[in-house]
């Protein structure tokens, strides 16, 4: 620039100027750098909720699905017992063949005993799939948390970066902390 030139500074340019001169400041640089790291463990606590909950939709229609055989097994049941209660009532009927029908009666009773064995097999797994479901929505809903609390801590972060006040950096450790205690409660499924 030649000093025959009219230079005009914008509003920021002092402030760029400034912080070009006088940038060396370890408080905001420390605070970007714990930031820039929260964000990090965030983004882990959030893949993991995501992961726990998705398993715990998974889990859930599992349950469903076997709760579905099950009821499925338990129509047949029904059916069979209709059909053994015909058969009973036939072998009183007279001019049938008693003999015939005492021997579907057994039949039924046999093909029964298979059929709700079945069934109690189905509502047990699904039942297990259901626990299975709950095991994982309580992780995810503890990732959840862990992430909130990260969250709420970045915020601090922001906040004592704009206020310069060292209590609220604590306090953002100290939410940050409570964070982490969170994921390892759900790492470890408590």
């Amino acid at each position: 620039m030649s000093s025959d030139e009219f230079h005009v500074h914008g509003p920021h340019d002092h402030e760029v100027e400034h912080a070009a001169a006088h940038g060396n400041d370890q408080f905001a640089s420390r605070i970007a750098v714990m930031t820039a790291i929260l964000a990090t463990i965030g983004a882990l606590f959030g893949y993991e909720g995501g992961a726990t909950q998705n398993n715990a939709a998974m889990y859930k229609n599992e349950a469903a699905i076997k709760k579905t055989e099950a009821s499925n097994q338990w129509n047949f049941y029904q059916s069979k017992s209709n059909k053994q209660n015909l058969a009973e009532l036939a072998i009183s009927l007279p001019g049938t063949d008693a003999e015939k029908y005492k021997t579907e009666v057994a039949r039924y009773k046999s093909e029964k005993e298979e059929i709700k064995k079945k069934a109690e097999e189905l509502e047990a797994e699904s039942s297990k799939w259901e626990e299975a479901s709950e095991l994982e929505l309580h992780q995810h809903h503890r990732w959840a948390q862990a992430m909130t609390a990260v969250q709420i801590a970045i915020s601090l972060a922001a906040i004592t970066l704009l206020t310069k006040k060292k209590w609220l950096n604590f306090a953002s450790y100290g939410v940050a902390g409570v964070g982490v205690i969170l994921a390892s409660l759900a790492w470890f499924h408590i």
